[in-house]
């Protein structure tokens, strides 16, 4: 196949859904992975009429064993991968004094374990055809520890700082072939945020945003677009903040 195969965790709906339509629409061949079905057969319709080959998988993003075996499904379809986004993520809001530990550990497998799932599956292939882009979904919280206000608390932040260290040892480790970045959205509407945590507060939450709007997932997929596909590109081990200078952290 002449054209780019990237591969979206997290896909069906939202920051992954948009991330995936960005990459269609600049002519690569699409992998969806959820665990969204209704949601996953509407993206990969979208996808399909933007006239790209797409594949989509129904799987938990933190089965270690099941990254491999879609990664070696789409090599064996398209015989290249060259981008990987890691966007699957869930938010937990309970604080240290509530959490279980199964709910810590099922944040951190969702959050940061799937990124090692996904990484260690598909970097292999990235080597040996001497390129490759990976790009990590974190949070504004990594960095800020997450506001009261915040969807998620403690775990949520925990998993998205992971992902901070990952991006820049695997920097190293991976390169000069592979560039690996993570990008760090504040506040975006998506299905979740916009019930959860925007809903009838958006004037007073833009009010501390330099934008004043909140953003959006076509906002962060233009930068995950950049970062996937752009030549030349001299940016890796970088983790890069998209939230319309969001001050009230």
């Amino acid at each position: 196949m002449d054209r780019r195969v990237s591969v979206v965790t997290g896909s069906a709906r939202g920051i992954g859904k948009a991330c995936a339509l960005k990459l269609a629409a600049s002519g690569s061949a699409i992998v969806l992975i959820d665990l969204l079905e209704e949601a996953l057969k509407s993206t990969k319709s979208e996808v399909e009429a933007l006239g790209v080959p797409c594949l989509s998988f129904i799987s938990d993003v933190s089965d270690h064993k099941r990254a491999k075996e879609i990664a070696s499904d789409v090599f064996t379809k398209f015989g290249r991968i060259d981008v990987l986004v890691n966007n699957a993520g869930k938010a937990n809001p309970k604080g240290i004094l509530e959490i279980t530990e199964e709910e810590y550990d099922t944040t951190l497998n969702i959050n940061l374990k799937s990124c090692f799932n996904y990484i260690q599956a598909i970097a292999p292939y990235m080597l040996k055809a001497k390129w490759g882009r990976i790009v990590s979904m974190s949070s504004l919280n990594a960095h800020s520890g997450g506001v009261t206000a915040a969807v998620s608390k403690f775990s949520y932040t925990s998993a998205k700082a992971g992902i901070l260290g990952m991006t820049r040892a695997l920097a190293k480790e991976l390169g000069p072939d592979i560039l690996v970045n993570a990008v760090c959205p504040g506040l975006i509407k998506t299905e979740i945020t916009k019930n959860a945590v925007i809903a009838e507060r958006e004037p007073e939450l833009v009010k501390g945003i330099a934008l004043k709007r909140v953003g959006t997932p076509t906002d962060v997929a233009e930068l995950v677009s950049f970062l996937a596909l752009s030549e030349p590109c001299f940016i890796t081990g970088q983790d890069i903040t998209i939230d319309g200078f969001q001050w009230n952290r």
